[in-house]
């Protein structure tokens, strides 16, 4: 699979970039964000036109499932997550992964999807941040991966708070 050789390329220059500088947060999760832009950084350096995926709209959106869209080089789409991860907690039941639904989803194309994931580990302080840097990474297909689905009821302020629910009220 091209997609996948491209991606291990990325995967290997994303990693030896991050290792040269470091990345400096105060959090842990924190690193996921910012493994991103050394990954977007990497495919585009071997040609695979990364950026952030457009939405059903047309907009470029960063937050959410996927992180990146790239090419291959056939010019098939590919999506990709960017995480983080801690050895010592890699088996345990910590959420690491979820989708949500959204009017305006980012997955607009049948592609490929694909996680990588970047081991860290903390090699100094600078400040009151950590320095994480990457002891080596993981490519996953979410093709195969399980999920739950959690229902959830939720409202907004505008909804809660209209008179035909308020049975009482008072001032102070």
């Amino acid at each position: 699979m091209q997609a996948l050789k491209k991606l291990t390329e990325a995967a290997s220059i994303a990693g030896k970039e991050l290792n040269k500088i470091g990345i400096e947060k105060s959090r842990p999760n924190e690193g996921g964000n910012a493994i991103e832009l050394f990954v977007k950084n990497a495919l585009n350096k071997i040609g695979c036109n990364a950026d952030s995926p457009s939405t059903s709209s047309g907009k470029k959106k960063a937050a959410g499932y996927p992180d990146l869209e790239f090419k291959d080089e056939f010019g098939r789409t590919n999506y990709l997550e960017c995480k983080t991860f801690n050895i010592k907690n890699i088996a345990t039941t910590q959420r690491s992964f979820y989708l949500s639904p959204s009017n305006d989803f980012k997955v607009t194309k049948d592609a490929h999807h694909f996680v990588i994931s970047f081991e860290l580990y903390v090699a100094g302080r600078k400040g009151g941040d950590n320095i994480y840097k990457s002891r080596g990474w993981k490519i996953l297909s979410v093709e195969k991966l399980e999920v739950d689905v959690k229902y959830e009821f939720n409202s907004d302020n505008a909804r809660m708070y209209t008179e035909k629910l308020i049975l009482a009220e008072g001032k102070l």
